[in-house]
């Protein structure tokens, strides 16, 4: 029988603590419901520590494991799912009993560790708090009582599910959501759901699943690397930084072919099955409030040939009527259609708009060379009333910054664009014979087969040799993503 009184006892019951503790959260995961046999314990040289057995005997451990859960719900970045996985599961570890004897959450350290390459900050998954804790539960020599290390154990396991939480979702859906970032943002994006949350807990490996989820796309691969070599700019390796975080958000199209704006590039591409068909510059909106072309996804859905703008009220209060005030003949002269009430105006000169109430008035420009949206309009739904137009005005684009609309896109080759979405038939030309030869009224030709459009914000881009391009961030909006990512992780939600 072991002497107790041996001078070696504390060292020797410490090291057999630490495997007793390991047996028993592996034994209690097994199963849900315990049966009132105690667990065996494993044997070290034949022999059994008295005072191991006796705690373990009398130990309850869905309750102490309840104790550590309350203590730590309030840190916990998903608490609700947490709580609901370990309530099913009447409080029994799970994790570090899976994980542990493959040296599997050595692993999951490494990956959080490295968390950088995705220019996240690896603390935002509690690294340090991983390690710390692993080290402490290895450490065979240290001084701390078993019970101590069973309680790491506890912690560790709800640290673990904590961190894996965080960074599948972050991996898969990127750690903001952007319409709570930005004002300006109405692009359908998919955020973790109960069950993205929830699969963490089927892992089997944890290699083979970090692995998975790792982003893919060419994008992201080439910022990812040009992220790794950069070493100099801290301006640069922020822009990446977020653009990164942008290609995470689950916002893109699905439809072979689409249409893609990017505001900062000042471009328009149609991507088809996988391959750019066709590029354009673009004009988008100032740099104002209410100007600022918007983040959008929508469907196109018809064009407007020699399409009548409806001006919009900012647009009439702001600037039309300043003309008229200047100029009773402005309407006239740009063949503007002035409405009160919904009802045309027959004399619109008439009208006295230094005193005149200006609320109750609408204004439309009919089709013309003076209509700022040319010959042809391609409409899409959206909460901001912008679409993508042609323009009389082309001095613009030869100007490499582009913002100068009142918000809509405005596009350098409006006729091929039809020709991308509707492809040769007779809605095309007809497209084209309207469009040359000025008809008087505006005519709506649908298409026969709605096509995406996403209007984004990327400030690094590669093409397709992979190579990085940089743009100006025209809205600023990069300060405000970085001011975001660059918080714990916690105060992201």
């Amino acid at each position: 029988m072991f002497n107790i009184d041996h001078p070696l006892k504390l060292p020797f019951l410490r090291e057999v603590a630490i495997v007793m503790m390991t047996c028993i959260l592996f034994c209690l995961s097994c199963t849900v419901k315990r049966t009132a046999t105690p667990t065996p314990l494993v044997r070290l040289n034949k022999i059994e520590p008295p005072i191991l057995k006796k705690h373990a005997e009398k130990m309850d451990v869905a309750a102490e494991f309840k104790k550590v859960f309350e203590a730590s719900h309030l840190t916990f970045t998903y608490p609700e799912q947490i709580d609901s996985f370990y309530k099913r599961n009447e409080f029994q570890p799970v994790l570090v009993s899976r994980f542990m004897p493959d040296n599997q959450l050595r692993t999951l350290e490494d990956y959080l560790g490295n968390a950088n390459v995705h220019g996240i900050d690896p603390e935002v998954f509690s690294v340090s708090r991983i390690k710390k804790l692993l080290d402490n539960y290895n450490d065979k020599d240290s001084r701390r009582k078993e019970w101590e290390v069973y309680q790491d154990a506890m912690e560790l396991e709800l640290v673990i599910a904590d961190a894996m939480i965080k960074y599948s979702n972050a991996l898969q859906f990127g750690i903001t959501d952007p319409a709570r970032v930005y004002i300006n943002y109405s692009s359908p994006t998919l955020r973790p759901d109960s069950m993205s949350i929830i699969q963490v807990f089927e892992v089997r490996n944890i290699k083979t699943y970090l692995d998975s989820i790792q982003p893919k796309d060419k994008q992201y691969l080439a910022l990812q690397k040009a992220l790794k070599s950069e070493k100099e700019s801290d301006s640069i390796y922020r822009t990446l930084m977020v653009n990164l975080e942008r290609l995470r958000w689950k916002n893109k199209p699905t439809a072979d072919k689409y249409v893609l704006v990017n505001i900062p590039e000042f471009m328009l591409s149609v991507i088809d099955s996988g391959k750019v068909v066709l590029r354009m510059k673009v004009c988008v909106g100032e740099k104002e409030v209410n100007k600022e072309t918007p983040q959008l996804s929508s469907m196109i859905y018809s064009v407007q040939v020699n399409p009548v703008w409806n001006i919009p009220q900012s647009i009439a209060s702001n600037e039309i009527i300043t003309y008229a005030k200047r100029n009773r003949y402005y309407f006239a002269n740009n063949d503007i259609n002035v409405y009160r009430n919904g009802k045309l105006v027959g004399d619109p000169k008439a009208i006295d708009w230094q005193s005149e109430e200006t609320g109750s008035y609408s204004f439309k420009q009919q089709p013309g060379e003076q209509n700022p949206l040319g010959r042809i309009k391609f409409l899409f739904n959206n909460e901001s009333s912008v679409y993508l137009h042609d323009t009389p005005t082309q001095s613009p684009f030869k100007q490499s910054i582009r913002a100068v609309s009142h918000g809509c896109v405005r596009v350098e080759q409006p006729l091929n664009l039809a020709y991308a979405l509707f492809g040769k038939g007779p809605k095309f030309d007809q497209i084209k014979k309207a469009m040359a030869n000025g008809y008087p009224r505006a005519k709506y030709i649908g298409l026969p087969l709605q096509v995406p459009v996403c209007i984004t914000y990327y400030t690094a881009w590669a093409d397709k040799k992979g190579v990085v391009h940089f743009y100006k961030d025209i809205y600023g909006l990069d300060d405000v993503l970085y001011k975001q990512v660059s918080f714990p992780f916690s105060q992201l939600y």
